[in-house]
């Protein structure tokens, strides 16, 4: 017999195993704990196998339970981009478009989308809310904002990350550069040189340490070290010749243009990461989803 699957239980299924917390998602649902509870498990009897691991911390997916969360996910999506698609284009928009981004993306990524999205609707009024990756993840957890973009591997409980836009961290220095920054051709000479750092918690901070890991350099932060709150100080610093610093291609388009930085070729040394939308469980509505449907549809472009 084939499986027919009732669309209001996938979706609370989605919930669920998103939140990890038959609590948390009675609450978003609008339902009983019960009946939160009932409804998976006739989810899981129609798909004739558990989906979900019950712990005492609350649930998480199983096997089964990851390809179906994919489904869900991938139906909600289109669910809510119907609706979206739908919405008049040519109602007034009217309030703030509030978001928050992770500093990188702030200064790099956002405002090319704010431009093209404010075009069109010129009586919106923009809160921005700029802080690391960490915070990003935490306002919106705590609903201080409906949605964020933010770079690396990040995850919170409740949020999920939806892939954006392709980048790549490159080691750079001053095209003025002291002799033993411009000279670094691998690895290891990383080792003989200042290195110019973002902060503990940031997304650019935790890739680039795990990709000097891989890549065999055994180099954290130490004395004669920089560690920087911001894309734009690490630049400053690095323009300086302070060290090698390293950067979102995102971030430096036009001080490469320009000749003030250049690129260290190091082989072996390929940091590509992922920039990405950060969610609450329901994707946003409103002002929030109508800016986060233009921006899917008009990414910007990363110059070569």
């Amino acid at each position: 017999m084939s499986v027919r699957l009732d669309p209001r239980r996938l979706e609370t299924f989605r919930v669920v195993a998103t939140t990890g917390q038959v609590s948390a998602a009675s609450r978003l649902l609008h339902l009983s704990q019960p009946a939160v509870t009932a409804q998976v498990r006739q989810l899981e009897r129609e798909c004739g196998q558990p989906l979900l691991v019950r712990t005492a911390r609350g649930v998480r997916v199983n096997e089964a339970g990851r390809v179906l969360l994919d489904y869900a996910r991938r139906m909600h999506a289109l669910l809510e981009e119907a609706a979206l698609t739908l919405a008049p284009e040519t109602e007034d928009l009217s309030g703030e478009l509030a978001l928050a981004a992770s500093t990188t993306l702030a200064n790099s990524v956002v405002p090319e989308l704010l431009a093209s999205f404010l075009g069109g609707h010129p009586g919106l009024t923009v809160r921005l809310e700029v802080g690391n990756t960490e915070q990003v993840l935490g306002w919106l957890t705590e609903g201080r904002v409906p949605l964020g973009l933010v770079e690396g591997h990040a995850r919170a409980a409740g949020i999920r990350l939806e892939r954006y836009l392709e980048d790549e961290l490159v080691p750079v220095v001053s095209a003025r550069a002291p002799t033993a920054l411009q000279r670094v051709r691998d690895v290891q000479a990383l080792g003989t040189v200042p290195l110019v750092w973002r902060e503990p918690g940031s997304g650019t901070r935790a890739v680039l340490e795990r990709a000097l890991r891989r890549a065999g350099a055994r180099r954290g932060a130490r004395p004669g070290d920089l560690q920087l709150g911001s894309t734009e100080a690490i630049k400053g610093a690095v323009a300086l010749g302070l060290g090698v610093g390293f950067l979102s291609r995102w971030s430096i388009q036009a001080e490469l243009a320009q000749g003030r930085l250049r690129v260290l070729p190091i082989p072996g040394l390929h940091i590509p990461r992922a920039l990405s939308w950060a969610l609450p469980v329901d994707a946003p509505s409103g002002i929030a989803g109508r800016f986060l449907r233009h921006a899917r549809l008009a990414p910007p472009l990363l110059l070569p």
